[in-house]
């Protein structure tokens, strides 16, 4: 893992910053969001492929991720349903990364989990339980699209420059801290989609995700709210699913969802719903 990562932030880090630690990230440039970022979508690719393997192999050791390629077709046609949401909002025209990230999606049954996340560079990962507690494939693209722009907008990646700092991610370029090397590569695999997001980043993808629905002219675009009322509900019910300890509580999201797209004037009314429950039965939800 040493290795991987001292490859992974040394060739391709902004040569500016070797002159010395501290250095003003201004000769970077900017990325494709207009971002000034440390690190290269080259980076976001690697990064993202070692979260995305020791997922799978998490997974697949404990039976639950579900073959694309399965003998059974309804899986199949469950994966085939599931990439084409995805496909939708990829194809809005809205995603920065389109071509760069390989955008795969891949389904963990796991009944109890009411969750989806997105690592960097763009692996999509959904659990059985959010597809089941979903009323609507609105509510399911709305937390989609917001989980794409999380990995589109690149907020792992930019949390961690922030936490750690350029002059700490200098030092490990000059090939210096290699316990604290293993330690962030560690923490970035351990917690699935990577660092906890601040309430900016949070807001930022709910936003997209507006914005990616909106353009699709296929799902309402405020489909994420539909999710944050469910998620609101069990709250308050005294049964708040995993899904709050690692994002921000519902509260004004629901509100604010809506005001971005009433400010948007994008279409709400929901996308035909029989197609989603096919889906579910697929799963055997």
């Amino acid at each position: 893992m040493n290795n991987t990562f001292s490859s992974l932030l040394g060739p391709r880090v902004c040569t500016s910053l070797l002159l010395a630690a501290g250095l003003w990230l201004g000769g970077c440039g900017t990325d494709k969001n207009g971002d000034r970022v440390l690190f290269s979508i080259q980076d976001d690719l690697q990064l993202g492929q070692q979260v995305a393997q020791q997922v799978d192999s998490s997974y697949r050791t404990k039976g639950q991720l579900l073959d694309r390629n399965s003998s059974n077709p309804k899986i199949r046609a469950a994966y085939a349903h599931l990439d084409k949401i995805v496909a939708r909002i990829l194809e809005s025209g809205e995603v920065s990364y389109r071509e760069e990230f390989p955008w795969d999606v891949k389904i963990i049954n796991d009944p109890s989990n009411l969750n989806a996340f997105a690592t960097p560079g763009g692996h999509i990962y959904v659990f059985t339980g959010l597809i089941q507690y979903l009323d609507s494939e609105d509510q399911l693209a709305g937390v989609l699209g917001h989980e794409i722009a999380h990995a589109d907008q690149r907020h792992s990646i930019k949390q961690m420059q922030k936490q750690y700092g350029i002059s700490f991610v200098t030092r490990l370029v000059l090939g210096e801290n290699a316990g604290e090397l293993e330690r962030v590569a560690s923490q970035i695999g351990g917690q699935l989609a990577g660092l906890k997001f601040s309430r900016d980043y949070e807001r930022e993808a709910d936003e997209y995700s507006v914005l990616y629905l909106g353009a699709t002219n296929y799902y309402a675009c405020d489909g994420a709210a539909g999710f944050f009322q469910k998620m609101q509900t069990l709250e308050k019910n005294g049964n708040p699913p995993e899904f709050i300890s690692t994002h921000p509580a519902p509260g004004n999201r629901i509100q604010d969802i809506q005001a971005h797209a009433r400010q948007r004037g994008c279409k709400t009314v929901g996308a035909d719903n029989s197609e989603y429950q096919e889906f579910k039965r697929n799963l055997g939800l």
